[in-house]
């Protein structure tokens, strides 16, 4: 059952923008309210991270120290769906990334363990 649809990302260079969007599955239905998402991502031959968290009914959201200032997570719960903007790409920005949810009531979803469901992942590539 894919319970996340991921779309946008693709290729650009530095100092360039790139959107990606997340939506939940709408038949079964999987809602993105009430539960904290999240975006990954995976370089190769490196460990999958976090990158951006965000609960609606939460706090503001949460963002590693590599991408603060540049990407901004988002969602719409209308649209049930999920988005990050990311400005100012590098080329460290490199990597397949992932949108992923908790089934349980946390308020931070940073790390792997944290996450029950994943979206099939974007690539995202920045040339210099």
């Amino acid at each position: 059952q894919v319970w996340l649809v991921e779309s946008g990302g693709g290729s650009v260079q530095a100092g360039g923008s790139l959107r990606l969007s997340c939506v939940g599955s709408r038949f079964p239905r999987f809602a993105i309210s009430n539960r904290c998402m999240a975006w990954f991502r995976q370089a190769p031959g490196k460990e999958r991270e976090g990158v951006a968290s965000i609960r609606s009914d939460a706090n503001s959201p949460y963002y590693a120290d590599s991408v603060k200032g540049r990407f901004t997570i988002s969602q719409d719960n209308a649209k049930n769906t999920l988005t990050l903007q990311m400005n100012d790409l590098k080329p460290e920005d490199t990597a397949m990334y992932y949108c992923a949810a908790t089934g349980g009531t946390k308020s931070l979803c940073i790390s792997r363990s944290d996450i029950d469901y994943w979206g099939q992942g974007a690539q995202v590539t920045v040339s210099s």
